[in-house]
C-alpha cells in the first residue's frame, strides 16, 4: 500500500494570498491614529478580509485538484476590492462626498454568497466551519445596505459575531447539521417535482443530492493559516523598513529598528518551532478548527496591529508614543498572546507554560502599554522584545514540534 502524498500549497493558492497582503497593509494604515472606534471598525473590517480568505483556504483544502481557478480568481478580486476599499470605509471623499462602504459591502457578499455556492454545488459541506458555507452572519451585512453611519458598522460587527457563534455551536455537533442540510435538499427536490407537475412535464422525479461532510486536510490547513501568518509578520517588517525611509539614522532610530526586527523574529521563531498556535507541543495532539479559527483570527489580526504600532514607533522612535498608539502597539502583542494561551488550554499544554509564560506574556504588555505614554518609543518595543523573548526562553520537556495542525472537527 503506497504512502500517501504529503499536500502543500498550490501555485494558486500562492497567488491568491498576494491580495491579502495588500489588504492588511490597507488595513493596519487604520491604526495610524488610533481611537476606540478606529480600532473596533479595524477589527471588523480585518474579519471581513479573514473571513473571506478562510472560506476559500477551506474550500481548496476540501476540494485539493479539484479546486476551481475561477473561484478563487473571483475571491481574489474580490479581496483586491475590499482592500482598495478599506481606507474610504467610514471617511468621506472629498471629490463626491461619499464614502467606499457599498463597494466594501458588494465585493465581501459577493465573495462570500459565491465560495458558499461552489461548495454547495460540490454537495459537501463545511462541518469543520459552517459559516464558511452557510452564510450565518451575512443577513446583518445585507442590512447594512439601506443604513447609514455608525449604525451601519455595528450591523457588520453584529455579522462577525453571528458567524463565530454560528461556527463554534454547529461544528461541535456535524452530525445533526448533516441531517438537517440533507431534509432541506430533500425539501428542495420536492418543491422542484411539484413545479414539474404544475407545468404538465409529467411525474418527473428528482433525487435530492446527498449531502456529506467535507474532508479536510488538516497537515495542509495548518500550512496554510501559518501562511498567513507570516504574510502579517511581512507586513510588520514593511511597516519599519517604510517609516525609516526619509529620516536622519540616528541612534534611537537604530535601536527602534533592531528591537522591532527582533520583536518580528521571536514571533515567526514561535511560529517555526511550535506551529501556527504558538503552543509547545500542540502539534502532537491537533486542535479542532472551532477552536483553532477563531484564534487565528485574534493572533493575525494582532499582529497586524503590532505592525502599525511598529511603523509609528520608526517614524519618530524618540518620541513617547502618545495618542494611542502605545496601546495598539502592546495590546495587539497580548491579543495574540492571549489566543496562544486559549489555545494552550484548549490542546492541555504544560502547566507551568501556562502560568509561567502564556499568562505573564499576556499581561505584561498590558503593563508596558500603561507606561508607554511615559517613555519614548524605542524603549516601549524593547520592553515589549524582553516579553517576547521570555516566550522564546520556554523549553518544552516533550521536544520541539515543527509544524501544527488543524483537526476538521
Amino acid at each position: 500500500m503506497s504512502e500517501p502524498v504529503e499536500r502543500h500549497a498550490s501555485w494558486l493558492e500562492l497567488f491568491f494570498d498576494l491580495v491579502v497582503v495588500v489588504a492588511v497593509a490597507q488595513l493596519a494604515h487604520r491604526l495610524e491614529h488610533p481611537t476606540w472606534e478606529s480600532v473596533a471598525l479595524f477589527a471588523v473590517l480585518y474579519y471581513a478580509v479573514w473571513s473571506v480568505w478562510t472560506t476559500l483556504t477551506l474550500y481548496s483544502n476540501a476540494e485539493a485538484d479539484r479546486t476551481r481557478t475561477r473561484g478563487m480568481l473571483i475571491g481574489m478580486f474580490g479581496i483586491a476590492v475590499m482592500a482598495a476599499a478599506a481606507p474610504d470605509v467610514a471617511h468621506v471623499l472629498k471629490e463626491t462626498g461619499d464614502t467606499h462602504d457599498g463597494w466594501f459591502i458588494a465585493a465581501y457578499i459577493t465573495c462570500r454568497v459565491g465560495a458558499s455556492q461552489t461548495l454547495q454545488r460540490a454537495g459537501t459541506i463545511l462541518t469543520a466551519w459552517p459559516a464558511a458555507q452557510l452564510g450565518a452572519g451575512l443577513i446583518p451585512w445585507f442590512a447594512s445596505i439601506g443604513v447609514q453611519g455608525p449604525a451601519r458598522y455595528f450591523l457588520w460587527g453584529l455579522g462577525a459575531v453571528l458567524d463565530l457563534i454560528f461556527s463554534v455551536l454547529q461544528s461541535r455537533r456535524p452530525e445533526r447539521l448533516i441531517k438537517e442540510m440533507q431534509h432541506q435538499a430533500l425539501r428542495q427536490a420536492q418543491r422542484l417535482e411539484q413545479r414539474d407537475r404544475r407545468r404538465g412535464d409529467g411525474p418527473v422525479v428528482r433525487p435530492a443530492a446527498r449531502v456529506k461532510a467535507a474532508v479536510l486536510d488538516p497537515a495542509h490547513l495548518g500550512e496554510r493559516l501559518g501562511l498567513f501568518v507570516i504574510i502579517v509578520l511581512g507586513e510588520a517588517v514593511m511597516q519599519v523598513v517604510m517609516a525609516s525611509s526619509g529620516h536622519s539614522w540616528d541612534l534611537q532610530l537604530g535601536l527602534a529598528a533592531v528591537t522591532g526586527f527582533g520583536l518580528i523574529v521571536s514571533l515567526w521563531w514561535l511560529t517555526l518551532q511550535y506551529g501556527v498556535s504558538a503552543v509547545p507541543g500542540a502539534a502532537e495532539r491537533g486542535l479542532r478548527a472551532y477552536v483553532a479559527l477563531p484564534a487565528h483570527f485574534a493572533m493575525t489580526a494582532g499582529i497586524t496591529a503590532t505592525a502599525a504600532g511598529l511603523g509609528a514607533v520608526a517614524a519618530d522612535p524618540a518620541a513617547h508614543p502618545h495618542g494611542g498608539i502605545g496601546w495598539v502597539l502592546a495590546a495587539g502583542l497580548a491579543v495574540y498572546f492571549a489566543a496562544s494561551a486559549v489555545l494552550g488550554v484548549a490542546s492541555g499544554a504544560e502547566r507551568r507554560w501556562i502560568w509561567g509564560w502564556a499568562l505573564p506574556s499576556v499581561a505584561a504588555p498590558l503593563a508596558v502599554g500603561a507606561v508607554s505614554g511615559l517613555v519614548e518609543g524605542w524603549a516601549v518595543v524593547a520592553l515589549l522584545l524582553v516579553v517576547a523573548l521570555w516566550r522564546v526562553a520556554y523549553r518544552h520537556r516533550g521536544g520541539t514540534a515543527q509544524e501544527g495542525s488543524v483537526q476538521p472537527a
